[in-house]
């Protein structure tokens, strides 16, 4: 009984096409380092992989989230601590004020202080960005509105900020305010208005209210020096933040990796092999066909 040459043909096709197709498939595991490139090479490992790519997305997030709360905490460390240099020289001022000093250095005390008012008033209106940073969640308006007198003098200073203060999520579980609290900003507005009076009492040659105010200004310094601390603590939870994020990023990419990477030795011997049976089946092939032409010429 003679097998049709068409049914030979076609099964030896068949044959040389699966065989080819899975030797191109090995080439390019061994060529990537890789064995899933589509969802039916493996379903149930390109589903973990697709929730483990997931994940890394939100741990990614996370950390652009820890990254901009670090630079909001360290952009208000910073204003603080400029803050902060200011009441030191304004304290330094009321001391030398309180002294039996001439008018001529009351004034030019007076003078020195009025610029650092100026300067306070310019710190506490920073901007991070596009955002006041000491301006609670109203960021888009100068927290510090100042009036002035007929001479361009700060005569009081209003806080037109809020209260409120806003939190950057830094894991599934945990979120950080990185600014400045309300009752700090607050306080920063109190800070100003005791410069104002510092100056008000070195331009009136008050030593009484010279030290009254300078008084006041220890109190704020110490709201300053207590928000620094905080910042701070801040800082160094943010930073640990990081580090956990990033030993969570890399354990994510080692299981997807443990997923998609191909066994390369194995890889390479299933290749030889496929090579092997490739190159048999063609070998195969061209002695069949040519029995069958022969057969047909007979």
């Amino acid at each position: 009984m003679r097998i049709a040459t068409g049914t030979i043909s076609e099964s030896i096709v068949q044959q040389i096409q699966k065989l080819g197709n899975q030797q191109s498939k090995l080439q390019t595991q061994v060529a990537t380092n890789q064995r899933i490139f589509q969802p039916e090479d493996d379903p149930a490992a390109a589903g973990r992989v697709l929730n483990l790519e997931t994940e890394g997305r939100q741990i990614a997030q996370y950390s652009r989230n820890a990254d901009r709360a670090l630079q909001v905490n360290q952009a208000s460390f910073a204003g603080l601590t400029a803050l902060k240099r200011i009441s030191d020289r304004m304290t330094e001022i009321g001391t030398l004020g309180t002294g039996a000093i001439n008018p001529d250095s009351y004034a030019a005390y007076a003078a020195e202080a009025d610029q650092l008012i100026e300067q306070a008033l310019q710190l506490g209106n920073t901007r991070f960005g596009n955002d006041y940073i000491f301006a609670g969640t109203a960021v888009d308006t100068p927290p510090f509105d100042a009036v002035r007198d007929g001479n361009g003098r700060i005569t009081s200073v209003a806080y037109d900020g809020n209260m409120n203060q806003a939190a950057i999520a830094l894991s599934e579980s945990a979120s950080v305010s990185p600014g400045t609290d309300g009752a700090t900003n607050t306080g920063l507005n109190d800070f100003l208005t005791r410069l104002v009076a510092m100056r008000d009492a070195l331009t009136a040659q008050d030593s009484t209210a010279v030290i009254a105010a300078q008084a006041d200004l220890i109190t704020s310094e110490d709201l300053i020096v207590s928000s620094l601390a905080e910042h701070g603590g801040i800082e160094m939870r943010i930073q640990i933040n990081q580090s956990q994020q990033q030993a969570r990023s890399q354990d994510q990419e080692r299981l997807i990796s443990s997923e998609v990477d191909s066994d390369l030795p194995a890889t390479i011997v299933k290749l030889n092999q496929t090579q092997i049976a490739y190159q048999a089946a063609l070998q195969s092939a061209a002695s069949i066909m040519q029995t069958s032409l022969l057969d047909f010429l007979k």
